[in-house]
């Protein structure tokens, strides 16, 4: 079995309350003091019979980025299946509402991406079976532990899509074209299916032609455009707004 160390309060704190990872060992500062977010990893931690060792923090540095003086030793992340994805929407009875990332290679910008689309209450997210960004604990800890809520999937990104219409979701592509419908044009509420492609080269074209269109953000400043991360988290919200306002 994989093993992997997350590290920093919150995302250890998410990955021991989710339940969804086998969970060897918990780390801890020597002289750190046991309050806030801490002492609730300490009883989350002795509930679920997790073993408890005070380490150097020299110790803890090395495992991890900033770890704040924590470090969970756990299994790798658990993908679910694209049907796990669609089986959600149904048990919470809304329109399904998923995120499609096409080679998001950036681990800032996916856990970004998953912070943001944990919040807005996304079934599921979908991943390329390689040449992207996987979950990795530095995901796990850009996204503050909301990688460990969601329900993330690898697949052919084609035939996911291709799956997803079947399951009567509308499926919009992000992109700063001028082919692209201006944000005021496209209706976000229902089913939905947001692409968001990668940093430097946008959606692929076999991903782009499998969206049923393609929708671009206002832009009336100087730069030429937002980064995927911020421009895929604005229309996440921007959906979110338009699932929760009737007839829009």
């Amino acid at each position: 079995m994989t093993k992997e160390w997350i590290t920093g309060r919150n995302p250890v704190y998410e990955t021991l309350r989710t339940h969804r990872r086998t969970m060897f060992r918990l780390l801890v500062a020597q002289g750190v003091q046991e309050k806030g977010r801490l002492a609730t990893i300490l009883e989350e931690a002795s509930a679920r019979r997790v073993p408890v060792e005070w380490a150097p923090r020299a110790r803890l540095d090395a495992l991890g980025e900033n770890p704040q003086g924590v470090a969970l030793e756990t299994s790798g992340y658990a993908y679910a299946g694209l049907q796990d994805v669609l089986n959600r929407a149904v048990e919470r009875s809304e329109p399904l509402f998923v995120l499609v990332l096409d080679l998001i290679q950036n681990p800032q910008n996916l856990g970004t991406l998953l912070r943001t689309g944990e919040a807005a209450g996304l079934h599921g997210v979908i991943l390329p079976l390689a040449r992207a960004a996987t979950v990795t604990p530095a995901v796990v800890s850009a996204s503050a532990g909301a990688s460990e809520h969601l329900l993330i999937a690898q697949a052919n990104l084609a035939q996911a899509i291709e799956k997803l219409k079947q399951a009567g979701a509308w499926v919009i592509g992000l992109e700063g074209s001028l082919e692209a419908q201006p944000l005021e044009q496209v209706r976000l509420g229902g089913p939905l299916a947001l692409v968001v492609g990668n940093e430097g080269e946008g959606l692929r074209p076999l991903v782009r032609r499998s969206c049923d269109l393609l929708m671009r953000l206002p832009m009336r400043g100087e730069v030429e455009s937002l980064n995927a991360a911020v421009a895929g988290s604005i229309a996440l919200y921007l959906a979110l707004s338009a699932r929760e306002t009737p007839d829009r």
